[in-house]
């Protein structure tokens, strides 16, 4: 995340959701610190920063959630490292989960050619820009690349979007396990 501009609800329900399915989320930003969350114009809660982007690597990590709101993925595509750890899921073939305005960093990571996703309306132009094909629904499960991408189009979706990716990222952790 940027270090500020997430929209807080896209924020907190996946990671309530991760959580809830056994696994440690952790809140990887571009500057260390805390992250002032957004309830979409408005300052919300902050939260820690766990680990900065500049240190992180796929590698450790089995999956990815995006949240969007309009500013922190804006940021995030002006950001080299956050945008080549973004990358670094998609070559590695790992799931990759991304809400409302968070396909924007997709779109810079150029990951997005033969895809389909969702997105929030504002959106769709690049995503189209970008080689993918974008849809209007609650939630999109994409197998067609190197890895699984799920997206959701906006906080409305949140329960539907958590669940979706959730069961990717619990079938994805299962091949990992079994070695395949």
């Amino acid at each position: 995340m940027a270090p500020e501009g997430v929209e807080q609800i896209e924020l907190t329900e996946p990671w309530q959701a991760v959580a809830d399915a056994g696994d440690t989320p952790c809140l990887v930003s571009t500057k260390p610190g805390r992250i002032q969350a957004f309830d979409h114009l408005d300052k919300a809660d902050t939260f820690a920063v766990d680990q900065v982007v500049s240190d992180a690597s796929a590698e450790i990590y089995g999956c990815l959630v995006l949240p969007g709101g309009v500013a922190n993925p804006d940021a995030l595509r002006v950001d080299s490292g956050a945008v080549a750890f973004v990358r670094e899921f998609f070559d590695a073939g790992k799931p990759v989960a991304a809400i409302c305005h968070a396909p924007w960093t997709l779109v810079e990571a150029d990951v997005l050619r033969g895809r389909t996703l969702t997105s929030w309306p504002s959106v769709r132009t690049d995503i189209r820009n970008a080689g993918g094909t974008w849809v209007d629904e609650q939630v999109m499960v994409c197998h067609d690349g190197p890895n699984t991408l799920i997206t959701s189009r906006k906080p409305d979706d949140l329960k539907a979007f958590c669940a979706a990716f959730t069961a990717e990222f619990a079938k994805a952790s299962a091949r990992a396990a079994a070695g395949t």
